[in-house]
């Protein structure tokens, strides 16, 4: 008998964590771990922010904004114990196409209502949906965004001048940036070497040094002290402000809302994906488990927020919650923390990020885009399946030349189609006989009927179902029924190894039942379970159409009392 877990209690679902750590109890041993953390992510997340900001099309300071209105809601009211949020190199391909197209207005409108989804979601429960995106999908579009970041970079890492205005899609961006290497900066191509290779240098030797900020913060202080020509933050942007803007309302015209809706699915679907990924990584990391309906309520929370500022979407970051779990982070004070110092930088040493040359942090972000492509992982799935294989490069190859939107759709059902095709074949008739299989060569004899463990009975047909029973598998297990014998009196189903019946499988047991009343025989099933039993009685499979049995040996026995009863009959 199967016992089903009790439904979670609505204060169990949506407790935000730092309601929970601090319900643990929480002293100064945690605060100054917590702060700590917080530093370290601070100072990994302020090049970062300003860098992503800059390569989605807008202004550094948006990517502040985003990181410090955004990162204290996520962590505050947010699932997880760790969760870093702020502007992620993920969406960068999707926010620069919004703002090249809808403006800036039109980008915080869509960042609006991609909050307000993305709290929808998380309201209606939705969120454990959002972890049945197969994996290869997810390493297929997290590689096409590395490229596609990569390729956004190039301009800066070598200091071209291009003619005109930079195309945005793939192949006719290479074409016009190929035909502007006459124009390569070799002070702008020197320091973005060297901020890769500070980055490198850092990782290889000091792995807990902050490699962005010191790759950075040196080509800074090398262009300026040479006066180096090259394009800085405050010769293209004019600087940084050094406080947060005034909250704002984005235009919420029925007639602009319509607009920005298709673009606002795509960040709410973007961002649901990448924050519950995030969320997976720090559980894996610290052995903790996160509230995944919980955490989309906060990221919607933050997603309106950070538009309301002027900032940009917010999403769990994998790289930064990652840094704030080896920081040794107690819990979501961390990453309120980490906000509450980007804000102090950003109000202290605004200034000084008007040196920071452009070329640098396109350095920072080729490091960036290297290590979100999962090389290993791609190997590995090449190699392990050509389903795996086929969904992993056509999501590849439409996030690339097409669009991101449609490469994790296509992903999703070929993903859904590989999945079921294996389910089909992995549910078994008769002698484990696969529904799904390849030819048989002319010669093969023929198949062992299922006997099921008892004496043959020429008047008793006995067939096993085996596997999940749905509609993947209906057509081909409705034709190895139709193949049984048609003499026989009675018939024995034996379904004790189908986990699960859905209504496509339970119509075809329903129409098997009646195509064997009509033939005056008998059906009799056997093991099935109560969730299989109470889908066939809803379908009308119930007696005197079909007599259910807890076994196989008492379905057989019923079969041949029956089979004697008929005989009495026939003798009187």
């Amino acid at each position: 008998m199967t016992t089903q877990a009790p439904k979670a209690r609505f204060a169990e679902l949506y407790t935000p964590k730092l309601v929970t750590v601090l319900r643990e109890g929480y002293g100064a041993a945690g605060l100054k771990a917590d702060a700590l953390a917080g530093l370290t992510v601070a100072i990994v997340a302020l090049p970062l922010s300003m860098a992503i900001a800059i390569a989605s099309g807008v202004g550094p300071e948006r990517g502040l904004y985003t990181a410090i209105v955004g990162g204290f809601i996520v962590s505050m009211l947010g699932g997880s114990r760790f969760q870093i949020g702020g502007p992620a190199g993920a969406f960068i391909v999707l926010v620069a196409a919004t703002v090249a197209r809808y403006g800036l207005d039109g980008l915080l409108l869509a960042t609006f209502l991609s909050g307000l989804m993305l709290m929808a979601v998380g309201w209606l429960r939705l969120g454990t949906f959002v972890k049945f995106i197969p994996y290869p999908v997810t390493v297929g579009f997290t590689a096409g965004i590395a490229v596609i970041i990569l390729a956004s970079q190039l301009r800066d890492l070598f200091g071209l001048t291009l003619s005109g205005p930079e195309p945005g899609e793939l192949l006719p961006k290479l074409e016009a940036l190929a035909a502007a290497l006459p124009t390569l900066n070799p002070a702008a191509f020197g320091l973005a070497g060297a901020a890769i290779a500070i980055i490198l240098a850092c990782r290889a030797w000091r792995p807990h040094w902050p490699a962005y900020l010191i790759a950075v913060a040196i080509t800074a202080i090398a262009a300026t002290a040479l006066h180096l020509p090259v394009e800085t933050i405050g010769s293209k942007f004019g600087g940084i402000p050094r406080s947060l803007p005034a909250p704002s309302l984005p235009d919420l015209s029925p007639a602009r809302i319509v607009e920005m809706l298709p673009t606002a699915l795509s960040f709410t679907l973007l961002g649901a994906i990448e924050s519950l990924l995030s969320a997976v990584v720090a559980d894996s990391m610290s052995g903790r488990r996160h509230r995944s309906n919980c955490e989309l309520v906060a990221q919607g929370a933050a997603n309106c927020a950070s538009a309301l500022f002027g900032g940009i979407c917010v999403t769990g970051t994998i790289a930064r919650t990652a840094t704030n779990v080896r920081a040794g982070a107690r819990g979501p004070i961390s990453g309120m923390l980490h906000a509450v110092f980007l804000l102090a930088f950003m109000i202290v040493a605004a200034p000084l990020a008007s040196y920071i040359p452009l070329a640098a942090l396109a350095g920072v972000l080729a490091t960036v885009a290297w290590n979100m492509a999962e090389r290993e992982q791609i190997v590995t799935l090449v190699k392990a399946s050509r389903g795996d294989a086929l969904v992993l490069l056509v999501t590849l190859g439409l996030v690339i030349f097409k669009d991101l939107s449609l490469g994790i759709l296509v992903g999703f059902t070929l993903g859904t189609l590989l999945f079921l095709n294996r389910m089909a074949q992995a549910v078994e008739v008769e002698t484990g006989q696969p529904l799904v299989e390849g030819d048989r060569p002319d010669t093969a004899g023929p198949r062992t009927p299922y006997e099921g463990g008892q004496p043959s009975d020429p008047d008793i047909a006995l067939c096993r179902i085996s596997g999940a029973f749905f509609f993947g598998a209906a057509g081909a297990v409705s034709a190895m029924l139709d193949k049984l014998s048609e003499h026989p009196r009675a018939y024995v189903l034996n379904m004790a190894d189908v986990p699960m019946l859905d209504s496509t499988g339970a119509a075809t047991i329903e129409a098997f039942a009646r195509k064997v009343a009509r033939r005056g025989a008998a059906l009799y099933i056997a093991g099935a379970r109560p969730t299989v039993r109470h889908m066939l009685r809803s379908h009308g499979v119930s007696p005197p159409l079909a007599r259910f049995h807890g076994s196989m040996p008492e379905a057989i026995e019923a079969a041949r009392a029956g089979k004697r009863e008929v005989a009495d009959e026939t003798l009187h």
